[in-house]
């Protein structure tokens, strides 16, 4: 199979730049790299049918992949994750064609594990050897479990009050862990002087081109999984929003293919009462979105007061002609309770904001009950059992 790939691509000044080099950020103005694929000779080559022999993985879509060489992929299974109906829940909320894409069956238990899965296989084919990262979770277990498969050192900075699964995923694949008193933007720029320290290759969220390529396959799946129909609504818990704009991308690039038509499901980014910087923004119809002071959720993965990908964030949700709210904590953890007593589903707390969200969404007549409304439960319930209790 042969990667498309082309360039990076700045997605705020346009800049461009070698695909086959290492880079983090736009050298001009800081923003965000998106790698680039041939999407013409890519529809012309492959043809939508062709993945149904494919293995269950997200490199099914190698040829939308930034690696070039397949000797290069460092997996362990993630990806093309289930779609259930969740017709109990959905009948509780009032919304009858509502579906839960599971994540928290990926490798590690959660979607960070297709992020993470991308960015080490790159980072592998550009020689990269020593990575680091902060985490306020589900990352760092997803980074250092791909850097032991592909044999490299990894460190990870982590706040002290990170979920107690999370930091010993990372102490058990041999990586090297500091704890952080302070949020994950403490524990970023820590990361960030190690990094120029100790000559390490910071592959924190979405300031390195490639995790993003892992996150898109979710779009790429729907799709497929829906029988390329998009759902009418997609809902997801947003931190660094790695998720909500990765999907984007992959619509973006399905419709250049030829794989799916022009109709865009309308995009929600759902936080936390206690830590929403996007959602603010999104209501004040800022650009950009100001850091949240003294942020606090028992979901971790939310708790980011500040994201470097903001902008494209808030673009796709109004490109959508979607929107933003916040859960309080309390429905948060009522929410995990209904979600596994109604489907057997012990989802992370990330998941559950996305089920009380629904309930708002459709009271105050945001949502139809008519619509198609899919969940992104991005990670395992079993993984917070000390925030939880």
């Amino acid at each position: 199979m042969k990667s498309f790939l082309t360039n990076l691509e700045c997605t705020y000044c346009g800049v461009e730049l070698s695909a086959d080099e290492p880079h983090r950020t736009c050298p001009d103005c800081g923003k965000v790299l998106y790698p680039r694929y041939d999407l013409q000779a890519a529809g012309k080559a492959l043809d939508r049918e062709d993945l149904k022999n494919r293995p269950a993985n997200m490199w099914r879509y190698f040829e939308l992949m930034p690696v070039r060489d397949e000797a290069n992929v460092v997996t362990l299974g993630e990806g093309f994750t289930p779609i259930f109906k969740a017709e109990r829940l959905g009948a509780d909320i009032g919304c009858p064609t509502l579906y839960i894409k599971d994540e928290g069956i990926n490798p590690t238990g959660s979607f960070k594990a297709r992020g993470l899965g991308a960015a080490v296989s790159k980072a592998l084919e550009l020689g990269i050897t020593r990575l680091t990262m902060p985490s306020a979770g589900n990352a760092a277990g997803a980074m250092t479990a791909y850097a032991a498969k592909a044999g490299m050192e990894a460190y990870v900075f982590m706040p002290k009050d990170a979920p107690e699964a999370n930091r010993v995923e990372v102490e058990i694949t041999g990586a090297n862990l500091e704890l952080v008193d302070g949020f994950i933007t403490d524990a970023g720029r820590i990361s960030g002087e190690r990094a120029a320290e100790l000559g390490l290759f910071d592959v924190s969220t979405l300031r390195e081109p490639y995790r993003v390529e892992g996150k898109k396959t979710m779009g790429y799946e729907i799709a497929e999984q829906m029988d390329w129909t998009l759902p009418d609504v997609i809902l997801y818990p947003t931190g660094g929003g790695t998720g909500i704009v990765g999907m984007w991308k992959a619509f973006d690039e399905m419709e250049a293919m030829g794989w799916i038509d022009g109709k865009r499901p309308r995009m929600f980014a759902i936080q936390s009462e206690g830590c929403a910087p996007i959602v603010r923004a999104f209501n004040e119809g800022t650009e950009f979105a100001e850091p949240w002071e003294n942020p606090d959720t028992l979901a971790a993965g939310i708790r980011v007061p500040a994201a470097i990908g903001d902008y494209l964030i808030l673009q796709s949700l109004r490109q959508s002609n979607g929107g933003a709210i916040t859960v309080s904590e309390q429905e948060i953890l009522s929410d995990m309770r209904a979600v596994a007593s109604l489907e057997g589903m012990f989802v992370c707390p990330e998941g559950a904001a996305l089920s009380a969200a629904l309930r708002k969404l459709l009271a105050e007549g945001t949502l139809s009950p008519d619509e198609s409304i899919l969940l992104l439960n991005t990670g395992s319930g079993l993984k917070y059992l000390d925030m939880i209790r």
